[in-house]
């Protein structure tokens, strides 16, 4: 929803980042513009696109998104970012987007070791607020946050100045996060660099053995939790249990199979720990919306 109280400075700094996101990225597609930085163009509305995601801060310079987690839909516009703080089985969509105004935003790669470092040197304590808030949300974008994201895209352009200036900018980006409305949020990037954070070492759990079969009694052993509170922990981060979390991992990982290695439904399912055809097929047109062979014809015609 568009502000009615912005300022001249804000509005000059959006109009400067359409220019040179759309610069950057002529054509509909993404472009990897800085180590850790991509932009994204769209001239139409997109279909969900399901993904696992990674710690970073989106920015949007036009247009308006919606992103799902779980049941949870978050939706952000130029006047909202989105941060997200951990590996995510996510769909996005783009839902307002048109030739004469694109959707064009910005991706920033979240370094955990990174967001450690910044932490320390404002004195940021890894304990210090809410340890259990969820791994995604939207929050206003604050003038000071748009003008760094901006100066770092201006670096684009400026290949001599990129070296020195690049890893400043976004240190600057990581301190605004943490002392703006997300600060507890991004804490979790930080806990997701190493292994002190029960939740953040279950999540790496699953993402990394999707295809075996999920106990969650015996992760919860492994994390230190009794297993009641494991599950509250775990669906208040996440948006979900972490059943439903494996099973959006199996299922975006088949999909990919199906497109990238031509293989059958049976197949790909088993390829991501399903016993049984029938309640793959039955999962997978629950996620995408169609049964996995037609899911792919569609998806290789369009």
């Amino acid at each position: 929803m568009k502000r009615t109280n912005v300022s001249p400075r804000e509005l000059a700094d959006r109009a400067e980042l359409i220019r040179r996101i759309s610069d950057a990225v002529p054509e509909d597609g993404r472009t990897d513009a800085l180590d850790g930085l991509t932009l994204h163009r769209s001239s139409v509305p997109t279909e969900p696109l399901h993904s696992v995601s990674y710690p970073s801060l989106c920015v949007m310079a036009q247009g308006a998104k919606v992103v799902h987690l779980g049941n949870d839909r978050h939706r952000y516009d130029p006047y909202h970012y989105l941060l997200v703080a951990a590996e995510l089985p996510i769909a996005g969509e783009v839902i307002e987007a048109s030739p004469d105004e694109p959707y064009l935003s910005m991706i920033l790669r979240l370094d955990p070791a990174t967001v450690s470092s910044v932490m320390i040197e404002a004195g940021v304590l890894v304990g210090r607020g809410r340890s259990d808030a969820m791994a995604l949300a939207v929050s206003p974008l604050e003038e000071d946050l748009l003008d760094a994201a901006l100066r770092l895209v201006r670096l684009i352009d400026r290949p001599d100045e990129r070296d020195m200036l690049a890893p400043l900018i976004k240190r600057e980006i990581i301190f605004r996060l943490l002392q703006g409305s997300q600060g507890d949020r991004l804490r979790h990037v930080a806990l997701l660099g190493g292994h002190s954070n029960r939740i953040s070492a279950a999540i790496r759990r699953i993402n990394s053995a999707f295809d075996q079969p999920l106990s969650v009694d015996a992760l919860a052993g492994e994390v230190g939790l009794s297993t009641s509170r494991f599950h509250h922990q775990f669906k208040t981060i996440t948006g979900m249990s972490p059943i439903q979390f494996q099973k959006q991992i199996r299922l975006q990982e088949a999909r990919r199979l199906l497109l990238s290695d031509d293989l059958d439904a049976a197949s790909a399912g088993y390829r991501v720990g399903y016993t049984s055809a029938s309640h793959f097929s039955r999962d997978y047109k629950g996620m995408f919306g169609a049964p996995p062979l037609q899911d792919v014809e569609r998806i290789r015609s369009t």
